[in-house]
């Protein structure tokens, strides 16, 4: 009968659903569609693929975990109330609740600290000044004074007391932006080239089909509550990586010839799986769309996944693991039988090369596509910079630049539209507000995760120890090459130490017999992005953060004086030694083997 219902009728009975839907929750009442007895209503609305989902789960013999079956008691989006009482109140969340606001952004992080993070949706990683000054106004006001740039291009606001947790969420709301579905299982903020529209290598500007994906996302309920979280990214060829492999949908602007069987021009190359944390990089699948079909085509995969994805074991709960089980072909077949139409293949004879990479373009000052104009990369300290530099950054993009506050996955931001005539002014105010528009080699490749200091599940300050290496390694080495040294926290893998030239991933070191524990990290080697695309290989464990400054220093000045040429990267270099050549490089006692 369903398909005697008009549009409007539809949408009227999924609000009405859901609203009865709270309303039995309230009561104390199982959910419809929630445990149904045999012959009952098959559950409407939006959420009704979720609970499917999870009913062929149970009606298979296996049992929910903790997450999905927060999310069946109660849909966090119909919990706000609570959420603006425990504000009143002042009042941390409980473990459910603490799960259920992570899709208004808000991140309880206890024992790290007794506060609230909050993580914004920022498409393409593209604000305007004015929302940049706003953002700094909120963290000035309610947090604690300084925002993080995250390796999603996303902002990052810490150290938010309960009182305040509404005020942060509804803050963003009225300058323009938003937290919703940032975290828990959902989209995670959808990344772009950063130097989109003002590339002149760039094959395709990224920012309308992220834009028009991030408000798909955000007007369609049914895209919230996946198996667990999920990363698109687009890549429109320019000179800065936008690391798309690393998600779990990676598109790639390519530029087919004449003779493919298909319209010459800009296509875009679907890749899927990237997991980095779980040692996985996005594969290329052997399918393209156009950028106007983008949206369609990521629609369709989610809902796969949302059909298919693990609700057991949260472990394997990403798309990757769909993708072992499945095969890429059977798991392909499923989403064309979703859009009723087959994908195209293009033999990869037809794909142009892609323009070459630049892994220094987000630091520096650089000639745009425009004549005339420019775009200049700041280097921020591990990702950190203060309410008062951003009020500073947003005055300088206003008066010298085009307005826009670029930030990229690189932990940095870049300002653009900057004419030749003022760049000079505008790196004396990026140099006046404490910034700097110049790094090391190490410093334009060093990635740190928030680490202990902020996050309950990292074992090791990050962020700190970061900061030591590179103090450490440039008063002793000079660096002419690029190099990545990625340092994260967990097993979550937010810093993606996996693709870095050098990876470190927090682990506790035990120091005697009674328990005793210190920071320290495990070590990968030799991974690698974008044209050279890899995981690293785990070389050492438990190394004290004491000893990482004097081994990266050991492992970079190996490179430097053994390299066959200027030309061989740290990553090749590593490739061609072996794990115990390497151990000895850097001085690692062999009890510490991986």
């Amino acid at each position: 009968m369903s398909a005697d219902f008009t549009s409007d009728q539809k949408r009227y009975l999924e609000g009405f659903v859901s609203g009865l839907q709270s309303a039995r929750v309230a009561r104390g009442l199982a959910p419809i569609g929630g445990a149904a007895a045999p012959g009952a209503s098959e559950p409407i609305g939006p959420d009704a693929i979720h609970i499917k989902a999870q009913d062929r789960t149970i009606a298979a013999g296996g049992k929910l975990n903790d997450q999905e079956k927060w999310k069946r008691t109660e849909h966090p989006f119909d919990a706000y109330p609570r959420l603006r009482r425990q504000a009143r109140d002042k009042q941390f969340p409980k473990p459910d609740d603490n799960f259920r606001w992570r899709y208004y952004g808000l991140f309880y992080v206890a024992p790290a600290q007794n506060s609230y993070m909050a993580r914004l949706r920022i498409p393409n990683g593209i604000l305007k000044a004015h929302q940049f000054a706003g953002c700094a106004d909120v963290a000035e006001k309610f947090g604690g004074g300084f925002t993080d740039v995250t390796t999603r291009a996303n902002l990052q606001i810490r150290e938010i007391p309960p009182e305040h947790a509404v005020h942060v969420v509804e803050g963003v709301i009225e300058l323009g932006l938003t937290a919703r579905g940032s975290g828990a299982d959902n989209i995670r903020n959808v990344t772009g080239s950063p130097t989109a529209g003002i590339d002149a290598s760039e094959i395709f500007d990224t920012r309308d089909v992220a834009r028009e994906w991030h408000y798909h996302i955000l007007n369609d309920r049914s895209l919230y509550g996946l198996p667990r979280k999920f990363n698109v990214a687009f890549d429109g060829g320019g000179l800065v990586p936008v690391l798309e492999e690393t998600n779990d949908i990676g598109f790639q602007a390519v530029v087919v010839d004449k003779g493919a069987g298909v319209e010459a021009g800009v296509w875009m190359r679907l890749a899927l799986g990237g997991i980095t944390g779980h040692r996985d990089l996005a594969r290329p699948t052997g399918a393209y769309c156009r950028p106007e079909d983008c949206t369609q085509v990521a629609d369709a995969i989610l809902r796969v996944f949302i059909e298919n994805g693990d609700r057991t074991d949260r472990a394997k709960a990403r798309l990757k693991y769909v993708l072992d089980a499945w095969g890429f072909d059977k798991f392909l077949k499923a989403v064309e039988d979703r859009l009723g139409r087959t994908l195209v293949r293009i033999a990869d004879q037809y794909i142009a090369p892609r323009p070459a990479f630049d892994r220094s373009a987000h630091i520096g000052v650089h000639a745009q596509a425009q004549p005339g104009l420019n775009w200049i990369g700041l280097a921020l300290p591990v990702g950190r910079i203060t309410c008062a530099q951003m009020r500073a950054l947003a005055d300088l993009s206003r008066e010298l630049s085009d307005g826009d506050i670029r930030l990229t996955v690189w932990q940095n931001l870049l300002l653009s539209g900057i004419p030749d005539a003022r760049v000079a002014e505008a790196q004396a105010r990026i140099e006046a507000c404490g910034l700097d528009w110049r790094a090391s080699e190490v410093r334009k490749g060093l990635v740190a995760c928030t680490g202990s200091r902020g996050c309950k599940f990292a074992a090791a300050d990050t962020k700190g120890t970061a900061k030591v290496i590179a103090d450490h390694v440039e008063a002793r080495l000079t660096i002419d090459s690029p190099v990545n040294i990625h340092i994260t926290g967990c097993h979550h893998s937010c810093a993606q130490h996996y693709i870095g030239d050098i990876g470190l991933i927090g682990a506790r070191v035990p120091i005697d017999d009674d328990g005793e524990t210190v920071d320290g990290f495990d070590l990968v080697i030799g991974g690698g992005f974008a044209d050279r695309a890899a995981i690293g290989r785990p070389l050492a464990e438990k190394i004290k953060a004491d000893d990482c400054p004097h081994l990266v220093e050991a492992l970079l000045d190996a490179w430097m004086q053994k390299r066959t040429t200027q030309e061989e990267t740290f990553q090749a270099f590593a490739a061609r030694h072996s794990d115990d050549d390497l151990r000895g490089f850097a001085r690692i006692p062999a009890g510490s083997a991986a």
